[in-house]
C-alpha cells in the first residue's frame, strides 16, 4: 500500500511537471525568456489550483451537493467507522440527487477527500452492500489513487469540454483533444488500482457482499439513463458507460467486471 501511495504521488508530480514544462516551452516559442517565465508561473498556478480545488470542480460538474446528516445517519456512521479501520481521515460526504447508482471519491489523499454517493445507489443496494462500496472507495483514498484520479479526470474532462467550444469545429477538436485526454488518463491510471481497491475492501468487509454490490450496481445501472462526460469513467466503482460509445472506450480504465467478481468469489482479489 505504501508503494502504491508513493507511486501515485510520483505520477501526480510527473504529470504536473510535464504540463508546466509544456507551458514553459510554448512561452519560449512565443517570446523567449520573459514569456516562458510568465507561462511557467501560470502553469504552476494552474497545477496548484488543480491540487487544491480540483475536487470541488468535479463535485460541481457532477451535480453533487453537501450531504445532510439527517438524510442518512447510518451512511455517516458507516463511513466514519470504515475510515478509522482503513486509517484515513473521514471524508466529507456529498449526495448526487439522481437515480443512477454510483459512488466516487475525489481529493488529495488520506487527510483530504470527499465521498459522493447517489440516491440511486442508496436505493439500489442493501446496507451491507453500501458498506462494501464505501470500503472500496476509501481504499482508493488510502492508496492515494484518489489524487491521480482527480487530476486525470479533471484534465481529461477539461480537454473534452473544451472541444465543445469549437462550434462547427467541435468534432475536429474532439478528434484531437479526446485522444490526448485519454493518453493522460492511461498514463496516470492502471486497471490494477481497481483490483487493489477490491482486495483492500475485502479485508474489512465480506468479499462476496462486495461482489454482489458490483453486480447489483451494473444491473441497476442498465435500468436508468446516465449522462456524463466519458472522461469521468475512472471515478466510478463500476464503468457506467455503454461499450458501444467510441469516446467512452478510449477512457475506460476498469478491468472487466466478471474478472473482478471472480477474484472476489475465489478469495484472490
Amino acid at each position: 500500500m505504501r508503494l502504491a501511495a508513493a507511486t501515485n504521488v510520483f505520477k501526480a508530480l510527473l504529470i504536473n511537471g510535464l504540463l508546466v514544462g509544456l507551458f514553459g516551452g510554448l512561452g519560449w516559442l512565443l517570446g523567449r525568456e520573459r514569456t516562458a517565465s510568465l507561462f511557467v508561473f501560470c502553469g504552476l498556478m494552474a497545477a496548484a489550483a488543480a491540487y487544491w480545488l480540483g475536487d470541488r470542480a468535479l463535485l460541481g460538474m457532477l451535480g453533487a451537493r453537501p450531504f445532510a446528516l439527517a438524510e442518512s445517519p447510518l451512511l455517516r456512521s458507516t463511513t466514519d467507522r470504515l475510515a478509522v479501520t482503513l486509517g484515513v481521515t473521514p471524508p466529507r460526504l456529498f449526495l448526487i440527487p439522481d437515480g443512477y447508482p454510483r459512488a466516487f471519491v475525489v481529493g488529495r489523499g488520506p487527510r483530504g477527500s470527499s465521498l459522493a454517493v447517489s440516491t440511486g445507489l442508496l436505493n439500489a443496494l442493501r446496507p451491507d452492500e453500501v458498506e462494501a462500496v464505501i470500503a472500496h472507495e476509501l481504499a482508493h483514498v488510502r492508496s492515494r489513487d484518489v489524487l491521480t484520479q482527480t487530476l486525470a479526470v479533471l484534465l481529461s474532462a477539461t480537454l473534452v469540454e473544451t472541444s465543445r467550444l469549437g462550434g462547427w469545429f467541435s468534432k475536429a477538436l474532439l478528434f484531437v483533444l479526446g485522444p490526448i485526454g485519454a493518453a493522460f488518463t492511461h498514463l496516470l491510471l492502471s486497471p490494477r488500482r481497481e483490483l487493489a481497491a477490491d482486495a483492500a475492501a475485502a479485508r474489512v468487509c465480506d468479499a462476496h457482499v462486495l461482489a454482489d454490490a458490483l453486480l447489483r450496481l451494473h444491473v441497476a445501472g442498465e435500468l436508468v439513463e446516465f449522462a456524463a462526460s466519458p472522461a469521468t469513467e475512472p471515478l466510478y466503482t463500476v464503468d457506467p458507460f455503454d461499450g458501444s460509445d467510441r469516446l467512452a472506450r478510449m477512457f475506460r480504465t476498469h478491468p472487466p467486471l466478471d474478472v473482478r467478481v471472480s477474484r472476489l468469489r475465489a478469495g484472490t482479489a
